[in-house]
Formats: structure tokens, C-alpha cells, sequence
């Protein structure tokens, strides 16, 4: 169900700059996931998008199943600082839910550019001293680890987890993504975790360059690429079983029974030793 500006009338919560006539991945993405937080140009995205590629709103909802899990064996691991780019608008199960029902001391930094991801993610940490938003652009890297409130929060000689989950797909090849992650990387000490998710190629390809032509009317191009080529984002990371694979069989709960490559998202979880 879709509904919209949780008990808020749109005028309390819409960044003065937003275009509300243009979707944006943030927001579609919170429309897929059942949020409130959208437009109508965002919902007759989402809808058309389902149309074209049956399955996309369960993707990306076993994609936020796929942070959880991740985060929680990070946790267990004895991962204490988390690092999330391209967080989003906020909805059930942020990653600082998750990380301060185990441990309410954690630090959590999230980044976005999306001017409703960052209003509602200030708002929802107003009052927490251990999580923050840093609104800067996922191409920055620089920028990002030596912003102010991410050196507040994290101690990079110490072990963070790195989430970089439905992003890169939206970062064009000009940018050299594989590059920019390679860049994170070398930011982590030993111990470090690093969680990636990408829209695969290989999933559904006629109707998946429908997609893709259907997002390159947005404000977020994307970008499907292989499944060889998200995997090596790991660098030499020791790769957490099972690998790399569809994230919908990345330590499920409950397998689907179905053609995992159907739910678009390859990724998984990489420790640095």
C-alpha cells in the first residue's frame, strides 16, 4: 500500500528545491518498499516499472532483506561502525534499527544526495548521538570519509561494514564505478566488511533493456552489468559464503523456489583480512 507523507501534509515534508514531476531512484525505491515519502511521478514509475519487469518490487524488497541479513552477520562478526551509501528515504529496517537493537552504542553514518532522503533521514536522527546523514554524492569519495561527521562517528583504524546496496548501477561507466568502489576499499582497516548489491545483466534481458530505457527517463539512469564484473568489486576481499550470488540466495531465511536470477540483484559480502 502506498501512502504518503506519514501523518505529515506534503508541504511539511517536500525540500523546497524538489522536482516533484520528475521519479527519482530514491523515491521509487520507497514506493517499491511500501514507504510514504513519494510522488505521484514516483508511483506511476514504480507501477510502470512492475508492468515491464514483473518481480522488480519483490527485488527490491528481498534487497532490503539482503541488508539486513548482511548487517546482522556483520554484527556477529564483531563489526561495530557502519558506513551506508546511497541510504535512502527512510523505512522499516534503516540499518541503524537493526545495529542499535544489538548494540544501541554503534555509530552509524548514512549518505545520500536525494533531498527527501536526507530531510527525512535528518529528521528521523534528530535525537540520536550515534547515527548521522551526510548529504554528498556517492561519486565523492574523498569527501565522504573526510566529512566532518563521518570522522565524528567512525574510526577508520578500527573495522567498519561498508554498504553500498542498489547504488552503483546508478553510477555511469564515465564515472568509473569499479574504480570509485576500489576507493572505499582502500579506506577500510583489516576486519572491515564491505556489502555491494547491483542490477545483474543477465536477469531477464529483453525486459530488462525495457527497464533500462525506462530509467534513463528519470533523474537516475542505470546501469545492469554483469555478474562477473559486480563480483570483482570485492577486490581481494575474502568473499563471506556463499560468494557472490543472487541476493536472494545470500543466507535467506526461507529459499523462494524460484529462478533466483528473476530478482535482478547480485551481490554479497567481502571481509578484508
Amino acid at each position: 500500500m502506498i501512502t504518503k507523507g506519514c501523518g505529515l501534509g506534503e508541504q511539511e515534508w517536500i525540500p523546497a528545491d524538489v522536482d516533484t514531476t520528475r521519479p527519482s531512484a530514491a523515491r521509487v525505491y520507497d514506493v517499491l518498499l511500501g514507504g510514504g515519502h513519494n510522488f505521484e511521478s514516483d508511483r506511476r514509475f514504480a507501477r510502470e516499472a512492475e508492468r515491464i519487469f514483473p518481480g522488480i518490487t519483490t527485488s527490491s524488497r528481498i534487497n532490503r532483506e539482503f541488508l539486513r541479513r548482511a548487517v546482522l552477520h556483520a554484527l556477529e562478526s564483531g563489526v561495530r561502525q557502519f558506513l551506508d551509501l546511497g541510504s535512502g528515504i527512510p523505512t522499516v529496517g534503516n540499518v541503524h534499527e537493526i545495529v542499535h537493537e544489538i548494540d544501541p552504542s554503534c555509530p552509524v553514518v548514512y549518505v545520500d544526495c536525494e533531498p527527501v532522503a536526507v530531510a527525512h533521514s535528518r529528521l528521523l536522527l534528530d535525537d540520536d548521538a550515534q547515527a548521522t546523514i551526510v548529504q554528498a554524492d556517492a561519486r565523492r569519495p574523498d569527501t565522504i570519509l573526510g566529512h566532518p561527521d563521518t570522522r565524528r562517528l567512525l574510526d577508520f583504524d578500527q573495522p567498519v561494514m561498508l554498504l553500498i546496496l542498489a547504488l552503483v548501477h546508478f553510477i555511469p561507466d564515465d564515472d568509473h564505478p569499479a574504480e570509485l568502489v576500489e576507493r572505499y576499499r582502500r579506506a577500510l582497516a583489516p576486519g572491515s566488511m564491505l556489502a555491494v548489491s547491483h542490477a545483474a545483466d543477465e536477469a531477464r534481458p529483453e525486459e530488462l533493456a525495457q527497464l533500462t530505457a525506462l530509467f534513463a527517463t528519470s533523474t537516475n539512469p542505470a546501469t545492469p552489468r554483469p555478474s562477473r564484473w559486480i563480483a570483482d568489486l570485492f577486490g581481494d576481499f575474502e568473499m563471506v559464503e556463499p560468494g557472490a550470488v543472487f541476493v536472494s540466495e545470500w543466507r535467506p531465511d526461507e529459499h523462494l523456489g524460484e529462478d533466483a536470477s528473476d530478482y535482478l540483484i547480485y551481490g554479497g559480502v567481502g571481509v578484508r583480512r
